[in-house]
């Protein structure tokens, strides 16, 4: 069965773009006779806020969007994505990087070969990393690539492959080959939330039996290692269905960090969801 999900963070009001990406995927579902879900991907406890998720919940029914229930809430289930960092770390495939975001800027600006050596910065010295732990310092867990690529050995390495059926940013679309080193020695837990983006989203899609992934084209990139996570773990892949990202009248995309207009003070002004849904090209019957 079809199976595709909506995914927000609650760390601001939905604008036009969310209502876009939202209609998509609940349409694509609509069309498919399948199952549409909507998730709350709220594991940063810093920006995440209660009044932000109802927010969210309030602006998807006004558009006429229906849901499976209960929702998940990623903040309800950190043991889930404790276990999966338990069973990769015994595999040997983490290490702590006690490095900060500022170390890892100022090792970019003196890489001698490019940012990537920054970026894959190994292990610590076991005096070191004893040290450090000793102290209380805070850490990630990072994703060996090196590890990585060993586990899976050569074949399966330079075989990953995902499956396009919308469109990349340059326009891509098809099979399309998987750069696993991509992304560097991914972060996939942080001490002070428990786990990172790429691992919660791609361990809820298996778990959820997500089969569509339908998102913006800003999230293209973000296949690349998440297609890396699935095939360490065994999870399913997903195929994926990336779309163009909407612009307002100065040309620059919706986004919550630009104070885009919501969809609260769309409706406060007097629009109306139909009227929304028309200019965002869904008539009302979806």
């Amino acid at each position: 069965m079809f199976v595709t999900r909506f995914a927000p963070s609650p760390t601001g009001r939905l604008h036009r773009g969310h209502a876009f990406s939202a209609l998509t995927a609940w349409s694509a579902a609509k069309a498919a006779g399948g199952r549409f879900v909507l998730r709350i991907e709220d594991i940063d406890p810093t920006r995440c806020r209660p009044e932000y998720e109802a927010g969210i919940l309030e602006d998807l029914a006004w558009l006429g969007l229906d849901w499976e229930r209960p929702v998940r809430r990623q903040s309800d289930h950190l043991g889930d994505y404790a276990a999966v960092i338990d069973a990769l770390r015994a595999r040997g495939l983490l290490y702590r990087c006690f490095r900060t975001r500022k170390d890892i800027l100022n090792a970019i600006g003196d890489a001698p070969h490019g940012a990537m050596e920054a970026v894959r910065p190994g292990p610590h010295r076991a005096e070191e990393e004893a040290r450090l732990l000793a102290s209380g310092a805070a850490f990630a867990w990072r994703l060996s690539l090196d590890r990585a690529r060993e586990a899976l050995g050569e074949a399966v390495w330079h075989g990953m492959i995902f499956v396009e059926e919308g469109e990349g940013p340059d326009g891509v679309t098809g099979v399309l080959p998987v750069d696993p080193t991509a992304a560097g020695d991914v972060v996939l837990a942080r001490k002070d939330t428990g786990v990172a983006y790429h691992l919660a989203v791609t361990h809820d899609d298996a778990l959820q039996g997500v089969t569509h992934v339908i998102r913006g084209q800003d999230l293209f990139a973000a296949t690349q290692v998440q297609r890396l996570i699935q095939t360490l773990m065994g999870w399913p892949a997903p195929t994926y269905r990336h779309h163009r990202l909407l612009a307002g009248p100065d040309g620059r995309r919706y986004a919550k960090r630009d104070r885009s207009v919501t969809l609260a003070e769309l409706r406060a002004g007097g629009l109306t969801a139909e009227a929304l849904r028309d200019e965002l090209g869904f008539s009302c019957g979806g």
